[in-house]
Formats: C-alpha cells, sequence, structure tokens
C-alpha cells in the first residue's frame, strides 16, 4: 500500500501501485476478455496494420462495467448492504446496474429526465431503480449527491475513483497479452479521463514505449485544454453528438494521470467519426456509437498527419450504444467525414438546355468519371435574376478534391461554392432546397426509379421533348442498385399522348404525385 503522508491525505497512487490494482483488479465476474480483431480493410488503406479492440462486445456494449464493478466488488459487506447510486444517462448507469445485480445490491441510478426511453428502459432491465432528475448530467448528480446522504448509499463515480480506473485498465493488460508483437500507438477516446487513465498506467509501467494517444470531440476537449493549461478547465458547453464522451470538467486524479503518461491529444469532428462508423462496420459488421468510433477516427488522422506505413496500431472501440434514429445522420455524413463526397452550390441559367450543359460538364470534371451522389434543383424566378442554384453531390477519390472541381464548374461557366465543409450546408441547407414557384405552370410531378449506373440520367434527358422544361429535381444516393428520384416536369395538357409515350419508352418505373397534398401544400405555386 501507498503510505499516507504526515497531514492525513493519501499520497498519489504511482504506476507501480496502479499496476497492481490491475493486475488485481475484479472484473471478469461480469466482463468478458474482448477481441482484439485486425482491421483489415482499413490496414490495407492505411498500409498500417490496425488492431481494434472490441469492447463493444461487454454484456452491456461498453467497457464501463469494468471499473463500476472493480469498485464494488471492494465495497465492506455493511456498504453492500445498503446499496450504491451513481448519476449517468448512459454506459455507466447499465454498468453499475449489471454489478449490483451481480452482487446482489441495491443500485439507485439518477438519470436526466431527457434521458432516451431506451436507455432508461435498459437500466430497468437489469434491475436498477431508476430515479430521473434535471435537464443535465450536472443536474442528476447534485440530485444523487443528496440521495447518498440521505440513504447512506455508496456513490459510484464513472471515472475519478482510482479502483474504477484501474477496472478500465484491464482492457490494456488483455491488448498486450493478446499482441505481443510490435505495437506503435494505442488510441484511446476520453470524456472524464478513466479510460484512458486505466490504460497508460498500466501501458507506461510494462511497455513504456508504447505511446498512449488520448481522443476528444473538437467540441468537447476538457482534457486536452486541462493539460495544456496545465489544470483543470471546465468547459462551458459540450457537444452531443458523442455524448459518451461529453464531459465539461475532468476528474481531479484522471488528470493528474493523464498529465503525466498520455504521449499525445488528438481531436476529431463530427464527420471525421461518422467515416470511422463506416470503417468500422466494413471490417466487423458491428455499429459502434459515436465514442466507440473516435479512437479509429483518430488512428485515420495520425497516419494521415505522420505518413506512417508499417507501424501496428491499437484502437480502443469503448462502446456500442447507438440509437437506432442517428444512423441516417451517421451515413449522410460518414461519405464527407472521408471525403469521399463532395458538396456544392452551383449557379446555372435559367433558360432551357442549361441543366443538360450541366450534367454534360459533370462527365467532364478532372479526376475521371464522377457519380453525382445528391441533386436537388427548384426552377426561380427567371425574370428577377436569371439564374438557378442547384446542391449537388459528387463522388471523390481522394481527399482534397472539391477546390479542383469547384475550379472546374467555374471554368465551365458555372460559378460555385464548395460546401464540403460547411457544417449548416450539410445539416440543414440540403433539406431545404425547394418551395412554391410561380413559374411552375403546367407542372407534373413523378417518382421514377432509376438505375444506378452511368448514362441513366442522359437517357432520360435525351428522350425528353425539348418544348418540356425540368422544374424540379431531387436525389439522394442510398447505396443501393436503384436509385429514387423526384422530378418536376412542365408538360402542357395537349402533351399528355406524347408524355405517356415518353414514359413507356423510358421503361423506368413511376408514380405519379401531382396529386400528392404534401406536393399541393408546400410545393405547388
Amino acid at each position: 500500500m501507498t503510505p499516507a503522508p504526515a497531514d492525513g491525505r493519501r499520497a498519489p497512487l504511482t504506476s507501480t501501485d496502479y499496476l497492481k490494482q490491475v493486475l488485481t483488479a475484479r472484473v471478469y465476474d461480469v466482463a468478458i476478455e474482448s477481441d482484439l480483431t485486425p482491421a483489415r480493410a482499413l490496414g490495407r488503406r492505411l498500409h498500417n496494420k490496425v488492431l481494434l479492440k472490441r469492447e463493444d462486445q461487454q454484456p452491456v456494449f461498453s467497457f464501463k462495467l469494468r471499473g463500476a464493478y472493480n469498485k464494488m466488488a471492494h465495497l465492506t459487506p455493511e456498504q453492500l448492504a445498503s446499496g450504491v447510486i451513481c448519476a449517468s444517462a448512459g454506459n455507466h448507469a447499465q454498468g453499475v446496474a449489471l454489478g449490483a445485480h451481480k452482487l446482489g445490491t441495491r443500485a439507485v441510478i439518477v438519470m436526466p429526465v431527457t434521458t432516451p426511453q431506451v436507455k432508461v428502459d435498459a437500466v430497468r432491465a437489469l434491475g436498477g431503480e431508476v430515479v430521473l432528475s434535471g435537464d443535465s448530467y450536472s443536474d442528476a448528480y447534485e440530485h444523487a449527491v443528496g440521495l447518498q446522504a440521505e440513504q447512506g448509499l455508496t456513490f459510484i463515480h464513472p471515472f475519478d475513483d482510482p479502483l474504477v480506473i484501474a477496472g478500465q485498465g484491464t482492457i490494456a493488460m488483455e491488448i498486450l497479452r493478446q499482441h505481443q508483437g510490435p505495437l506503435h500507438a494505442v488510441f484511446v477516446a476520453i470524456g472524464g479521463g478513466g479510460l484512458i487513465s486505466g490504460v497508460a498506467a498500466y501501458i507506461k509501467a510494462v511497455r513504456p514505449e508504447i505511446k498512449v494517444i488520448g481522443v476528444q470531440m473538437d467540441d468537447s476537449d476538457a482534457m486536452a485544454r486541462s493539460v495544456a493549461a496545465g489544470r483543470r478547465v471546465t468547459l462551458a458547453d459540450v457537444g452531443l453528438f458523442a455524448d459518451g464522451t461529453a464531459v465539461k470538467l475532468v476528474g481531479e486524479e484522471t488528470f493528474r494521470i493523464a498529465s503525466e503518461l498520455v504521449d499525445e491529444f488528438i481531436t476529431v469532428d463530427t464527420d471525421a467519426v461518422c467515416a470511422a462508423i463506416k470503417d468500422v462496420f466494413v471490417d466487423t459488421r458491428s455499429i459502434v456509437e459515436p465514442s466507440g468510433a473516435m479512437a479509429v477516427a483518430a488512428l485515420k488522422q495520425y497516419v494521415a498527419t505522420h505518413k506512417t506505413r508499417g507501424e501496428t496500431y491499437a484502437a480502443i472501440l469503448c462502446g456500442a450504444n447507438m440509437n437506432f434514429d442517428r444512423l441516417r445522420f451517421v451515413a449522410e455524413r460518414a461519405e464527407v467525414g472521408e471525403e469521399r463526397e463532395a458538396l456544392f452550390a452551383v449557379t446555372v441559367p435559367e433558360e432551357r438546355g442549361s441543366f443538360r450543359r450541366f450534367c454534360e460538364t459533370i462527365g467532364q470534371l478532372p479526376g475521371g468519371p464522377r457519380n453525382v451522389t445528391e441533386f436537388n434543383y427548384r426552377i426561380s424566378d427567371a425574370a428577377q435574376t436569371g439564374r438557378a442554384h442547384v446542391f449537388v453531390g459528387l463522388t471523390t477519390a481522394a481527399r482534397g478534391e472539391s477546390p479542383r472541381i469547384a475550379a472546374a464548374f467555374e471554368r465551365a461557366g458555372f460559378a460555385a461554392l464548395d460546401l464540403t465543409h460547411d457544417d449548416l450546408a450539410k445539416e440543414h441547407v440540403r433539406y431545404m432546397i425547394g418551395g412554391r414557384s410561380p413559374l411552375a405552370h403546367d407542372e407534373r410531378l413523378l417518382r421514377f426509379v432509376f438505375p444506378e449506373r452511368p448514362g441513366a440520367l442522359m437517357k432520360f434527358l435525351n428522350l425528353m421533348q425539348p418544348s418540356w422544361n425540368i422544374s424540379l429535381f431531387h436525389y439522394r444516393h442510398q447505396g443501393a442498385d436503384y436509385g429514387q428520384i423526384l422530378v418536376g416536369l412542365q408538360v402542357p395538357a395537349a402533351d399528355d399522348a406524347a408524355f405517356q409515350r415518353f414514359l413507356h419508352e423510358l421503361g423506368y418505373p413511376w408514380v405519379e404525385e401531382t396529386a400528392n397534398p404534401a406536393y399541393r401544400l408546400f410545393l405547388q405555386g
């Protein structure tokens, strides 16, 4: 044991102390030794060996039960008889509930009232007594402290406790046992700092040559800022996309350990994390939560920055409690995050034939043929401006291509604004292209199923009569063999027979939506 100093305060634990605590941690009553899986596809792309530590395989789909159970397993019989309490809106709550069930003790879990019902139900299913209080984690924490004092419960901290830290450190112990060859760096997501503290303490005690790299979201980087400032820094606000690491103030003990032992900090953004979620899925067919993919996003960024080849890296997939309704957002942003898609606002003349010329320009862009991933257009008032604004997405083959594509549009006579890194455009504007137009007379609205192959759109354009006009066009690639297209066509009633022949000759499945009430309410002039 580490001796207490003369003033009665306990001296900080050393790396040796933590090594002993990790080696003797009690986690395997509830946790499994998760796999260390090679990410072969990602490794080939990065020209380095990539290993994924699969904490998404744990019974609660997160590493959090390791530290929570280790803490509770060291409580006295009297403390267990009284019960435990924690404040959490996610993975720690489930870890405490499962651990308490295993130990036969009462667990009170204080969660914000804003917690999704799926997480509340998950905690209750594990035997936890859920108390909803406050709008934020801080509010829930204050209420939990009050209940602890009232009911004589033991508080189980999510990160700032040596026993919790040691429990998380068993992940590093497993990594070094599972891979005994060269290992150049381990990438670890940081919220309050419990995971990286345990991992760093063990690795630096056993194999100090391995880099430990901490990863934070660029809008939730309390640890990186604190280490840079030499003191704990409280963030005014944190981003909630990676809610598992959205912590405004890191722990005292975790700050001390991270300051001493972490080699480097990397911040990543939302797009990079979405791309990393896709990378993990490609190699494992598993979907991790945003916090669980942060380490992979940082690993990719590290390789791109340092131009490494032939090295070996490990990334800890720390959780997989992903809400299903977030998958649409992740899929939308993953292509941009990997820069496999570029987004543009292009100005085209509001005149017949300009749409065809624009499509031909896309086919002649530098870098070879490019697929259109999204296209949004609505006819505008040519009498006022004579111009229309098109939102278009295009596939890219490498990072940094979007400026060259924008320049190519300009050379072809189409003013172009590169929106690839514009959050407003990616999150909102892309869905707001359209509206009513006084020019959309004789408009027929149709949904088509286009085959996803080169020439499908040009066949459509070539079969149209020159006197007809496209007044609306919406398309978004969904990764299938066929694409769903919404088209507004200005076709006079006298051309109905010719229009029916056009549809028959085209041969694409279609449904007319001209009488659709939503169209009439929001789009019809």
